[in-house]
């Protein structure tokens, strides 16, 4: 009988011990199945990101929400292209109230009309825009990316003048919030393709001020236009375009500095993005750098027809990566379809 007895309880006992097993086993799936709920959805963009015919893009993330703006072909518009997305793939057109081309004009200005927006939140929390009308820059301010918007300065005026530098083309601003807080705004081209400089100067807090003494030409080398400030490991890499933007010789170059205002010294690999052997990828540049999950991205507009004068470029995006060195690697453009993570 006590045999029994032993032989009931070692049942049991590997009876208990095959249930604990199992519920541990189940547990484990359970947690690696709620994981894999919780990592990153994997979104798939083809480029051109946007249908339509764009340049000069600008990016801001807020809440949880991308805004893209960009030149209207050919040769701008009388207001600027607006996009909205949740996800980075399906992009839908927004219109706002300002910048247009009636409502910025000035007796410097010309007949230029509006490019090459650059948008940044402020560390108030306000969105401000630098925008070329006329050829010369203007500054709006807005609580929201889509607006209400109006001209920054309560005199209603320019914020760099179509004359401040007569030899110089006073377009492709690009605002830049450096770790400490302190602002700088970078723009600057030449006339007749030729000879561009690059300017910057410190902007005071209110954002929409600055001391005309502060100004400094810091061009780098080989500087055409559409300058972009990144910084990385407490290096300053003041990217730009060189070429000109109606053809293959169209490309993206950086410089490196210890500070915002250089000296520089032209990056390993430069220039990074240039027209693909194919000419899938024609003419790329004025671009503008974002990080996802610690992925830095490009984005950038690429020609997709010029016949007769008639400038049609569309809007693209790419990974950029550095080697261990801090060196930016060439980028390698995609037509086909990219891989992207989103939050």
């Amino acid at each position: 009988m006590m045999i029994k007895i032993i032989k009931r309880l070692k049942v049991l006992q590997k009876v208990s011990y095959l249930c604990f097993l199992f519920l541990i086993i189940f547990s484990c799936k359970q947690k690696a199945e709620s994981k894999k709920v919780e990592k990153p959805a994997l979104v798939k963009i083809t480029n051109p990101i946007v249908d339509g015919f764009f340049a000069d893009p600008s990016m801001v993330k807020f809440d949880g929400k991308y805004y893209m703006y960009a030149t209207i072909d050919p040769w701008g518009g009388d207001e600027l292209a607006v996009f909205e997305s949740s996800d980075f793939k399906n992009w839908e057109q927004k219109h706002i109230n300002w910048p247009t081309k009636e409502a910025c004009i000035s007796p410097t200005s010309n007949n230029s009309r509006v490019w090459a927006p650059s948008v940044i939140q402020a560390n108030n929390g306000k969105f401000y825009m630098y925008i070329s009308v006329g050829s010369e820059v203007w500054a709006g301010v807005s609580d929201k990316p889509l607006g209400p918007w109006k001209n920054a300065k309560e005199d209603k005026t320019p914020f760099i003048k179509g004359d401040m530098f007569p030899e110089y083309h006073m377009i492709d601003a690009e605002a830049f919030i450096d770790d400490d807080g302190q602002a700088y705004l970078y723009w600057g081209s030449g006339l007749n393709w030729v000879n561009g400089h690059c300017f910057i100067v410190k902007l005071n807090s209110d954002m929409v001020s600055f001391n005309e003494e502060d100004i400094k030409d810091i061009t780098p080398p080989h500087y055409f236009e559409a300058p972009f400030m990144l910084k990385r490991s407490n290096k300053y890499y003041l990217m730009y375009s060189d070429g000109k933007c109606t053809n293959s010789t169209y490309k993206v170059r950086y410089s490196v500095g210890e500070t915002p205002f250089g000296p520089w010294t032209e990056g390993k690999n430069s220039p990074i993005l240039s027209t693909s052997k194919d000419s899938t990828t024609l003419g790329p540049g004025h671009h503008a750098m974002f990080k996802e999950n610690n992925q830095d991205y490009i984005l950038y507009h690429r020609i997709k027809d010029n016949k007769n004068d008639t400038l049609l470029r569309e809007i693209a995006v790419d990974s950029l990566n550095f080697d261990s060195e801090g060196n930016m690697l060439k980028v390698v453009p995609q037509d086909g379809i990219i891989s992207f993570i989103n939050n």
